[in-house]
C-alpha cells in the first residue's frame, strides 16, 4: 500500500501507531464536562524520543508512560487542528508503549453537545452526545486523530443516566450512587473519528434479529414502527453484495433534532436525525447508507480526508444496490439522479473551479469540515457507476468484495484503490483495455462535475418533471392543479418536483406557491425532506407567509442538509428575520452546524 501523509494531524502516526484504546471516563452533567482517562497500547514502528498525540481544547492534568510519571509538553494551538500533546519517552522500533493521560474537556469542545432537559422532546432529563468525525475526537479525548490509524477499545463511561456507545456492551456495575459504570469493548480495529458516546433518558426496542433501535421513551414506539423490519432486509442484502456483517449487532439511535447530519454511521450503533421518522417509512433509506458504511469507512478506511471519496462514493453506490434489490433497479438510478442534482448545486455552490470540487482534495492547512459537501458522496459515486459500466456488471460485482476483502481493517488511498482494481483484472485482457482507457489523474483530480455526464433510467422522474412543467406553463395551458396530480407519488417524487421547481429560470409567483400549498398540503407535511423543498419554493417565490414558516422550520431541525440551504435563502429575502432565528436557535445547534452557519450568515 502506498503511504499516505494526512495533513489534519499533529500526531506522529508514521513513527508510532495506536493499536489498543481503553477509555475510563464520567460524565459531568452539571459542569457538561468528560473527565478521567486515556490509555493508548502504542507500538513503535520507528526510534523515537517522543509521542506526539493531537488534542483540542483539553485540560490536561498528568500524563503516565509504562506507569510512571512523564514529562509532557502541550504545543500552542495550531488552527484548525489544536494543540499537539509532545510527551518526552524513548522507544525502539518494535517496543510497546502504554500511554495513560489524565484529562477532561472544556467547554470549548467541538465534539459534544450538551442539552439541558428544556431542549429534549420529553423535558425531564439532560442530553449529551459526540460526533467526531472528522477532527473532532481529538477535542474528546488525547489521540492519533488520523483515519490512517485503527485501533480496538474498552470503554468504562460512567453516568446516572443510560449511555450507548461504539462498540457491545459488556453490562453495567454501580459506581457511586446514583451512577453507573457502563462498559463495552470494540474488537474491530477503527479510526478515531468513529469513537462515539451518548447518554440520557434513553430507551430500546428491537427492530430485527439483531437490531435495536434507542430513542427517548415517548419517541420508542414511532421509531420501532418505521424501522421494524427494514434493517434486517437491508443487511441482507449488503451481505450478498459484499461478505457477512462483521459487526454482531446493528442498532439505531434516533437523536435529539439538533444532530447536524443525516446519520453518522459509529460502528454498532448509528446515530441518526430524527427527521427520518415521518411515519411512512418514506425517509429510512438513510438507514441503508448508514449501514452500508459496516463496510465502506468503518471496515475499509480512507487514509486521510483528501480520499474521503473512498468512504462516501462507495456507501453512496452500495445504498443504491440496496434500494434496487429492494424496491426494483428504477430506484437506483431514481436516487443518482436526485444525488446528481445535489452533486451540481454543490459545484455551482463552490464554483466549477473549486478545489472541494476535486475527487482527491488538496486539505493542507484545511479543517476537513469545509470541504464537506454532496461532492465525494455523488462525484465518488459516479466514478465507482461509470467503472461498473464500462466493465459490465457481471465483472464489477466479482471485485466489489475482493476489494472489501483487501483492505478489511485497513485504511487506503485512491491510489491503493486504483492498484487492486488494475491488480484484480490482470489476467482478463478484454477487461484490462477497457480499464485502460480511464483517464486517472483526470478523475482523480479534475475539478468540477463529472464527464461524460452519466445516463439514468428517468422513468420515475418524468412524471414528476412534466407536472413541474405544468406548473410552469399554468397561464399558457390552463392547467388547473388538484391532489391527483400526485396521488400514488412517492415522497421522493414529490421532492424530485419540488426540486425542479426550485430550478425554474424563473420562481412561482406568490399566488402560485398559495395555491400549491392549498392544493397538496406540503406545509404540513411531516416529512422534512417535502416541508424543507417547499419552504425553498416559497422563500424564492418571495412569499412572506413563508418567511415565519422557515424561521419556525430552524427552530426544529439541527441537520445541516436542511439549515443551511434555507438560512443562505432567508438571509437572502430577511437578513435580520435570518440573524434573528439564528440567535434564538444558536445553543440549540451542534457546534458543528454552528460554525457552519455562522460562515454562512458572514457572522
Amino acid at each position: 500500500m502506498a503511504p499516505v501523509t494526512d495533513p489534519n494531524t499533529l500526531s506522529n502516526y508514521q513513527d508510532v501507531v495506536t493499536q489498543h484504546t481503553t477509555v475510563d471516563v464520567a460524565l459531568d452533567f452539571d459542569k457538561s464536562c468528560v473527565h478521567g482517562n486515556a490509555t493508548l497500547k502504542l507500538k513503535v514502528v520507528k526510534d523515537i524520543d517522543e509521542v506526539v498525540l493531537d488534542t483540542s481544547y483539553l485540560d490536561i492534568s498528568k500524563v503516565l508512560v509504562n506507569g510512571s510519571e512523564a514529562q509532557w509538553k502541550l504545543v500552542d494551538r495550531m488552527e484548525p487542528y489544536g494543540s499537539a500533546l509532545k510527551i518526552s519517552t524513548k522507544g525502539q522500533a518494535g517496543s510497546s508503549i502504554d500511554v495513560t493521560i489524565h484529562y477532561s474537556t472544556t467547554d470549548k469542545c467541538t465534539a459534544l453537545q450538551w442539552m439541558d432537559p428544556a431542549q429534549t422532546s420529553n423535558k425531564k432529563y439532560p442530553y449529551m452526545f459526540s460526533q467526531c468525525q472528522a477532527i473532532h475526537a481529538r477535542s474528546l479525548l488525547p489521540c492519533q486523530d488520523t483515519p490512517g490509524v485503527k485501533s480496538t477499545f474498552d470503554i468504562s463511561i460512567r453516568s446516572p443516566y443510560t449511555v450507548v456507545a461504539s462498540g457491545l456492551p459488556r453490562g453495567a456495575e454501580e459506581f457511586a450512587a446514583g451512577t453507573l459504570a457502563y462498559k463495552f469493548h470494540q474488537s474491530i480495529p477503527i479510526p478515531s473519528y468513529l469513537f462515539a458516546v451518548a447518554s440520557g433518558d434513553i430507551a430500546a426496542a428491537s427492530v430485527g434479529p439483531r437490531s435495536m433501535v434507542y430513542s427517548g421513551p415517548e419517541e420508542l414506539l414511532k421509531c420501532k414502527q418505521e424501522l421494524e423490519g427494514d434493517v434486517e432486509k437491508f443487511i441482507e442484502i449488503a451481505e450478498k453484495l459484499i461478505y457477512p456483517y462483521p459487526w454482531t449487532t446493528y442498532n439505531v439511535l434516533i437523536l435529539p433534532p439538533s444532530f447536524p447530519y443525516g446519520g453518522m454511521e459509529n460502528p454498532n450503533i448509528t446515530f441518526a436525525t430524527p427527521t427520518i421518522i415521518s411515519g411512512d417509512k418514506s425517509n429510512v433509506d438513510v438507514i441503508a447508507h448508514e449501514l452500508a458504511h459496516s463496510w465502506s469507512g468503518n471496515l475499509v478506511s480512507n487514509a486521510s480526508w483528501e480520499h474521503f471519496w473512498l468512504n462516501e462514493g462507495w456507501t453512496t453506490y452500495i445504498e443504491r444496490r440496496i434500494q434496487a434489490a429492494l424496491h426494483g433497479p428504477q430506484y437506483f438510478d431514481f436516487s443518482a439522479i436526485i444525488g446528481w442534482k445535489a452533486f451540481k448545486e454543490s459545484v455551482e455552490l463552490l464554483g466549477a473551479d473549486h478545489e472541494f470540487t476535486k475527487m482527491v482534495v488538496d486539505l493542507k492547512g484545511q479543517d476537513p469540515d469545509e470541504a464537506f459537501s454532496s461532492i465525494p458522496y455523488e462525484k465518488g459515486f459516479n466514478f465507482l457507476y461509470y467503472i461498473d459500466k464500462l466493465i459490465g456488471r457481471e465483472k464489477w460485482d466479482t471485485f466489489i468484495p475482493h476489494y472489501f476483502k483487501t483492505f478489511h481493517q485497513k485504511s487506503l488511498s485512491s491510489y491503493d484503490f486504483k492498484d487492486c482494481l488494475l491488480n484484480f483484472f490482470a489476467s482478463d485482457a478484454a477487461t484490462s483495455e477497457k480499464l485502460a482507457t480511464i483517464n486517472w489523474d483526470e478523475k482523480f483530480y479534475s475539478p468540477g462535475l463529472t464527464t461524460p455526464t452519466p445516463e439514468f433510467d428517468a422513468t420515475l422522474v418524468d412524471v414528476c418533471y412534466a407536472l413541474k412543467d405544468c406548473w410552469a406553463n399554468m397561464a399558457a395551458e390552463s392547467f388547473s392543479p388538484s391532489p391527483s396530480d400526485i396521488e400514488g407519488w412517492s415522497s421522493g417524487q414529490i421532492v424530485v418536483f419540488l426540486e425542479a421547481i426550485t430550478d425554474l429560470p424563473s420562481p412561482l409567483s406568490k399566488e402560485q406557491v398559495e395555491k400549491m400549498r392549498t392544493c397538496y398540503g406540503f406545509l404540513d407535511s411531516e416529512n422534512a425532506e417535502i416541508l424543507s423543498r417547499f419552504l425553498t419554493v416559497g422563500l424564492k417565490a418571495r412569499d412572506e407567509v413563508m418567511y415565519k414558516k422557515a424561521s419556525e422550520a430552524l427552530g426544529l431541525w439541527g441537520r445541516m442538509k436542511f439549515v443551511r440551504p434555507l438560512f443562505r435563502l432567508l438571509n437572502e429575502c430577511d437578513r435580520e428575520l435570518a440573524v434573528e432565528t439564528f440567535r434564538r436557535n444558536e445553543t440549540f445547534y451542534h457546534p458543528i452546524c454552528r460554525e457552519a452557519v455562522r460562515r454562512d450568515l458572514k457572522l
